[in-house]
């Protein structure tokens, strides 16, 4: 799958439209405009002098972070974002217009990269936040700048300065509360279903989900945003699968939720396998507070949900939750659990008076 190319989401707000999370754009602020070269012709007055004007600055581009957008879709049919030049100066000391800036509306959660891929040149996690990735050109100084005692008609001008051109990626990372991981058909999106109105592609074969889905769950009159990707696999932070390509999408979130299907013969591998690839893809993913739930318990009996939560235990070494997306049990208890780990990651430290003799 070709990463620019755009892959199809039914976000959360319940339309379908199609998903783009990289794409390439080319930008080019306005050039300033050119100085003038003007001598003052009034009637009746003697020795006019210089008069021409200066030329207006050029057009900016900028990058503004909007709220309602969760794709980049729109940067996919147009690519091209040149700002206007600045006119020219005039006579009569006028100086020219300011060319138009040209401002891109962007989702939150957007990075600005170089052309490298790899400088990042603006992060936009805050609505409203603005950059400024090409300045438009200075005009230039028209003849009445270089007037002096020694030089009274000076017949000379300064060229507008040239803008900038450069290209750049856009890269998406949506912003979430909670992210859901697990292997392929580990229940995420019934999971999502179960607990949000997000209403995700759900099937019994492997990558049923090609793209996130985001959904807003709400638990005890609160709400919070949780972002499910597609499963991930052995190897996929080399590049195997899908998940590799969406995980950075769950870079931003406070809290993962770690489903394992209880029906697999195999949890504790599977477990572990979901384990090392994010650990393997970045150490910011590894350290991120993560809930373990054993899903699909409503399809096995009572002494297999022990036996395995006993061993989710011991691999784990902390609280396993036992839960069932279809038959909607131990749900709440696990949201409670996300709802209260997103509150502890927002909570700011107290501050602290510095002592003082």
């Amino acid at each position: 799958m070709v990463s620019c190319g755009y892959r199809l989401i039914v976000p959360y707000h319940g339309c379908a439209m199609k998903f783009l999370d990289l794409t390439k754009v080319y930008i080019r602020s306005g050039g300033g405009g050119g100085g003038c070269v003007s001598f003052r012709r009034d009637k009746y007055v003697e020795y006019g002098g210089p008069d021409g004007g200066d030329g207006g600055h050029g057009g900016s581009v900028w990058v503004e972070a909007v709220e309602g957008l969760n794709t980049l879709i729109d940067y996919r049919y147009q690519q091209h974002f040149f700002a206007k030049s600045g006119q020219p100066g005039m006579g009569s000391q006028k100086t020219g217009k300011t060319g138009e800036d040209v401002v891109m509306k962007l989702p939150l959660g957007t990075e600005i990269l170089d052309e490298d891929e790899e400088t990042v040149l603006a992060d936009l996690t805050v609505p409203g936040q603005r950059v400024c990735l090409a300045e438009g050109g200075n005009g230039g100084w028209g003849n009445l700048r270089f007037k002096s005692a020694t030089n009274r008609a000076p017949a000379r001008a300064n060229p507008g300065q040239e803008g900038v051109e450069r290209t750049i990626w856009l890269r998406l990372k949506l912003i979430a509360d909670a992210g859901l991981l697990g292997l392929p058909n580990a229940g995420k999106s019934t999971f999502l279903a179960a607990v949000s109105n997000a209403r995700p592609k759900i099937a019994d074969y492997p990558f049923t989900t090609l793209v996130p889905n985001l959904g807003v769950v709400g638990i005890d009159g609160a709400e919070f945003v949780m972002a499910d990707i597609p499963g991930l696999i052995e190897g996929a932070s080399e590049g195997r699968g899908l998940g590799m390509q969406f995980l950075a999408h769950v870079e931003r979130c406070k809290v993962l939720l770690h489903l394992v299907d209880g029906t697999s013969s195999t949890i504790t591998k599977d477990y572990r396998t979901i384990v090392h690839e994010l650990e393997a893809y970045s150490e910011v993913l590894g350290d991120k507070p993560r809930i373990l739930a054993l899903n699909k318990v409503d399809a096995m009996d009572a002494k297999q949900i022990s036996d395995r939560r006993r061993a989710l235990e011991k691999a784990s070494g902390g609280e396993v939750f036992v839960i069932s997306g279809v038959a909607g049990r131990g749900l709440q208890d696990v949201l409670r659990e996300i709802y209260a780990r997103i509150k502890a990651g927002n909570a700011k430290p107290e501050e602290v008076t510095p002592w003082r003799p």
